[in-house]
């Protein structure tokens, strides 16, 4: 299911907050409103996590994670650090990294399985995301634009990207992430993907301004109208076992 989502007023929710299947970041400092949103659709089978990095809000903006792990920047605290430690899910591997390109959510974007990383990143942030997150790290640009993890934001299901990247372009991402890749835009338009949303394998929350017609793209690419939470599936298919035995 898509939703939309405003933080204060601002319709870049990906700016403010950071999904995966695991856990839920949201910046802190913002309206009950915006939490509340969050928290409906996942605190049942994920924490959502408040917390700033570095002293800022743009959380979704300088960490990069998903399931297995998180990234975050040298500059985040021993507090902000001990923090997160202690919300996030056990197994969840949390990393520090010295990185020149510190806004680590504009330079990569990655799902489960795979990440995009800017061209220009050091080799060691390279390993650390490739182990700390247990990905397959490809260097890449989306429509001619280094910052990837700002003009595409993925899933495991599928793959969102700048309206103006070429359909060759799309083909060879699909192939290398083994995932459907289109190019569209949220928010009336907008080009900046990783900005205007956050999407983890069934749900996605999108900026306010963001037409009816940008969200059925955002939730057919991300098969979100099957898509269910796995623990949720689990009980499902359980209750139908009870039922046949």
């Amino acid at each position: 299911m898509a939703q939309r989502a405003g933080y204060e007023s601002s319709s870049d929710i990906g700016v403010f907050a950071k999904l995966t299947n695991a856990y839920c970041l949201t910046a802190i400092g913002g309206s009950q409103n915006f939490y509340s949103v969050f928290e409906q659709e996942l605190a049942e089978h994920i924490p959502v996590v408040q917390t700033s990095i570095a002293g800022t809000r743009i959380v979704g903006r300088v960490v990069v994670g998903n399931k297995n792990g998180l990234v975050v920047p040298s500059t985040t605290t021993d507090q902000e650090l001990l923090h997160l430690r202690n919300s996030l899910p056990e197994g969840v591997l949390i990393q520090r990294v010295e990185e020149r390109l510190s806004a680590l959510g504009n330079v990569v974007a990655c799902n489960d399985h795979c990440a995009l990383i800017h061209t220009e990143l050091d080799r060691e942030t390279e390993e650390i995301i490739a182990d700390v997150l247990g990905v397959e790290v490809f260097r890449q640009t989306v429509a001619g634009n280094a910052l990837v993890g700002s003009y595409a934001c993925m899933s495991n299901n599928g793959c969102l990207v700048h309206p103006k990247t070429p359909v060759e372009d799309q083909d060879e991402l699909s192939a290398l992430l083994q995932l459907p890749v289109v190019a569209g835009t949220l928010n009336r338009g907008s080009d900046v993907i990783g900005a205007g949303m956050v999407v983890n394998d069934w749900c996605a929350f999108c900026g306010l301004d963001t037409t009816a017609t940008e969200m059925q793209v955002v939730e057919s690419i991300f098969k979100l109208q099957e898509a269910q939470p796995a623990a949720v599936a689990t009980d499902m298919r359980n209750a139908l076992l009870d039922q046949l035995a």
